[in-house]
């Protein structure tokens, strides 16, 4: 009986034993099992980390050459802004010159007209001749006596253009220099003569008028004399009035000389040239600005 019971004792020590060896056998498959679990898992996150630096450098990468982009196109933007104003700047200074080129020709294009006409007034004056009347006998009237107008001659004063620029014989152009200012003292001694000059021929003028006048006054019997004689006094005096506004105006003109304001438009401030003040000494206008107030005065007056 004690042989048995020491059998089962042995029996129940060894299946202890061997629970026991189990139980650790598993327990260390457990924590190789976990150990193994967790290196896993630590290799991955080693793993996703190496992959999410390289998506970091490149997505830095990408922005750098989102910037190096940006800044080129705002260089290129710039460059595009100077190029622009460079551009308008080269236009603005050719049309300044065609500006210029155009001025220059309507002058030249405005003093050959202005020269043509003078001289063929002048000639006009000088061709032109009046006619003298006959003195009539003081008896007899009877009708072979009665002669018609066309046989009567009388004389006449010679007659210019009236408000006409001095005369081109004494008169000398303006040499303009290189890099000259425009206005100086020769330019406005220049002009200062040349008003002096019209305005004392255009006094010449009314006193030869007024003398004329007076040695013609005559009352014709024929009414057709009378007729003539008074149409001619009138056409004399109303040249002699625009004569006399003329001389106002060239007080007017050297008194700007005077005041260092003449040789400049009265309406855009622009110089009106020196070819042009020459073609008319009391021009106040620049041709521009001339031609334009002529257009509007057209179509008011339609």
């Amino acid at each position: 009986m004690a042989a048995k019971q020491i059998k089962r004792g042995a029996k129940s020590k060894a299946k202890t034993s061997m629970k026991t060896k189990a139980n650790v056998k598993a327990k260390v498959k457990a924590k190789s099992k976990a150990k193994a679990k967790t290196k896993t898992k630590a290799n991955t996150k080693v793993k996703a980390k190496s992959k999410v630096k390289p998506k970091a450098k490149v997505k830095a990468k990408a922005k750098v050459k989102a910037k190096t982009k940006v800044k080129a196109k705002t260089k290129v933007k710039a460059n595009a802004k100077v190029k622009a104003k460079a551009k308008v700047k080269a236009k603005t200074k050719v049309k300044a010159k065609a500006k210029a080129k155009t001025k220059t020709k309507t002058k030249t294009a405005v003093k050959k007209p202005l020269a043509k006409r003078t001289s063929a007034k002048k000639a006009k004056s000088c061709v032109k001749t009046k006619i003298k009347p006959k003195k009539k006998a003081p008896a007899r009237k009877t009708a072979t006596s009665k002669k018609t107008p066309a046989a009567k001659t009388r004389k006449a004063a010679p007659r210019r253009k009236s408000g006409s620029n001095p005369d081109q014989a004494s008169f000398v152009p303006y040499t303009l220099r290189k890099n000259e200012e425009y206005m100086n003292e020769e330019q406005k001694e220049h002009f200062r003569e040349i008003l002096q000059s019209w305005k004392v021929q255009l006094m010449e003028e009314v006193d030869r008028t007024v003398n004329h006048m007076q040695e013609e006054a005559a009352n014709y019997a024929d009414p057709a004399d009378r007729a003539s004689q008074e149409e001619e006094f009138n056409l004399e005096l109303k040249t002699r009035d625009r004569e006399r506004r003329l001389i106002r105006k060239i007080d007017n003109t050297m008194e700007l000389i005077d005041q260092d304001d003449y040789g400049y438009c009265e309406s855009c401030g622009v110089e009106i040239g020196i070819r042009r003040l020459e073609a008319r000494p009391t021009a106040t206008q620049c041709i521009d600005c001339k031609t334009l107030a002529e257009i509007k005065e057209k179509q008011i007056r339609g």
